[in-house]
């Protein structure tokens, strides 16, 4: 699984970075005109934003499947989805990374513009949105920072990470994006059940789950063992294994196939956990 922007490489992509108070970078925006070579399961560590450039391109979440063009604009909440190959060879995009405090510092500074924002999220993980002559003039904008050696770079990527969020508002005639930043704003947490429903066979850490569900790592522990009465560790063990030992039971898939869908990266880890639990070591059908 890639994870994203923390694999981005200075070889595969051009990118721009924010200077933080800390002396830390975020990266803000990349740039990539080749294609991935096959379908890729991507997680986002940030919110994340795309803008198609060229060509072509699928993704998909848990409830979704986009087809996406020249113009189209998604905004991903932090997650895991599949990103299908391009479909056709001119694909170009880029990809813009919502560090979240920084967001909660932009929606604090326009607060008057959240007085209406909902207090139900939308359904759908991955928002879809039109570009327009505005937003479009705010991306060539942006294009000659690339390789820029202006002094004022860090100071002038504050500004636009501020006008890619207006902007992205102006977009949003249905609301849906303006309740997704008032609800990270205020930090909401993420409903347990729904987070492991469709979590659980991903091969995320802990931390990376307890960041998902908008709670520190030891609170995220704590509050699953009072809600689940168990270990998050034991738990999602049990699940992975439950349904490997069903896939083996009702589908053509091998060992390492299903191995690899219950979230273990080594099929031989994977056999030793499913004979700790069932006696026998996993064979399609038993």
């Amino acid at each position: 699984m890639l994870r994203v922007p923390s694999s981005i490489q200075a070889n595969q992509f051009e990118s721009l970075n924010i200077r933080r108070p800390d002396a830390s970078e975020m990266k803000f925006v990349a740039y990539r005109s080749d294609v991935y070579p096959e379908r890729n399961e991507v997680f986002f560590e940030e919110h994340a934003v795309i803008v198609v450039l060229e060509g072509e391109k699928k993704f998909s979440s848990p409830t979704q499947e986009l087809h996406v063009r020249k113009g189209d604009i998604l905004f991903f909440q932090r997650g895991c989805y599949s990103m299908n190959e391009s479909i056709d060879n001119s694909y170009r995009s880029l990809v813009f990374f919502v560090n979240e405090k920084m967001l909660k510092e932009f929606v604090n500074q326009h607060l008057s513009l959240f007085q209406s924002a909902s207090t139900s999220l939308p359904t759908d993980l991955i928002l879809s949105f039109s570009s327009s002559p505005t937003f479009a003039t705010f991306i060539d904008s942006l294009l000659p920072y690339f390789g820029s050696k202006t002094p004022f770079l860090n100071d002038l990527l504050r500004l636009k990470f501020q006008e890619l969020l207006l902007h992205l508002l102006e977009l949003d005639t249905l609301g849906q994006l303006r309740a997704i930043l008032w609800h990270i704003y205020q930090g909401q947490k993420i409903d347990l059940d729904y987070l492991m429903n469709a979590y659980s066979l991903k091969p995320l850490s802990m931390s990376e789950l307890a960041r998902l569900s908008g709670r520190s790592l030891s609170g995220f522990k704590r509050e699953f063992e009072e809600h689940f009465h168990t270990s998050p560790g034991h738990w999602i063990r049990l699940k992975r294994l439950e349904h490997a030992h069903f896939l083996l039971r009702n589908t053509n898939k091998n060992v390492s196939e299903v191995s690899m869908e219950i979230g273990y990266e080594s099929v031989s880890h994977f056999i030793k956990a499913y004979k700790q639990q069932y006696g026998f070591t996993p064979k399609r059908g038993n």
